[in-house]
């Protein structure tokens, strides 16, 4: 539940910000996109260059004929760590947003079907849009978190953080062991089941319970 909303808006504070985003955190998710269930998180990066803010457009790219939606809540650092304890995870970030992680789907299928990385089908420019963040004391539970991506009106992804396979502090710790954490960076967390393709003239708004942080349209 998410008591009154305190919006931050969010700034690069530091040079060198990654993004980082976890893959199938979700079961039903993974069983969509017929693939095994981790048992580890599995992660990936976007480049800064990802990153659309204040709720610009997102420019559909020539390079693509199907790009896919994954709504994801978004973790922003408040502090650097590496070997970080799970139990001490939560210290790490004070804000939650919400977020797309936009995937070329053609583009990653053929990388898939060679073997290849896939990094050009997510770590496209503008392929991370952000909204406005919470301070995370606003919500009653963090392990009970709604949020909800609707495309034209129409809801089309709907989320609950008790849902996840990893949860926040677990995801943060694990990346931690491999990767140094800064002040500034964003943990795209995982996305829910219903993932699917926009099209230009969509209007994308996504909510943490029932407050919309993000809406921009295709172009």
């Amino acid at each position: 539940m998410l008591n009154k909303v305190k919006y931050i808006n969010y700034t690069l504070e530091e040079e060198g910000m990654k993004i980082i985003c976890i893959g199938r955190n979700y079961a039903e998710h993974a069983k969509e996109m017929k693939a095994a269930v981790p048992t580890e998180p599995v992660f990936f990066m976007k480049p800064d260059t990802a990153l659309i803010k204040g709720n610009e457009p997102f420019y559909y790219p020539d390079f693509s004929k199907e790009i896919h939606h994954e709504v994801e809540l978004v973790i922003k650092m408040s502090r650097a760590g590496k070997h970080i304890e799970p139990e001490f995870a939560h210290k790490y970030y004070e804000e939650i947003g919400i977020g797309i992680d936009f995937t070329a789907r053609d583009i990653q299928a053929k990388c898939k079907e060679k073997g290849l990385p896939w990094e050009k089908a997510k770590s496209f420019d503008g392929s991370a849009p952000i909204g406005n963040f919470v301070n995370k004391r606003t919500f009653t539970d963090l392990n009970n978190i709604n949020f909800l991506l609707t495309i034209n009106g129409k809801s089309v992804q709907k989320g609950n953080t008790k849902d996840l396979l990893f949860s926040f502090d677990k995801v943060i710790s694990y990346i931690s062991k491999f990767v140094t954490l800064k002040t500034g960076d964003l943990i795209f967390t995982g996305t829910p089941e219903g993932v699917g393709e926009v099209k230009k003239g969509d209007v994308l708004e996504a909510f943490i319970e029932k407050e919309s942080l993000l809406k921009f349209e295709i172009k």
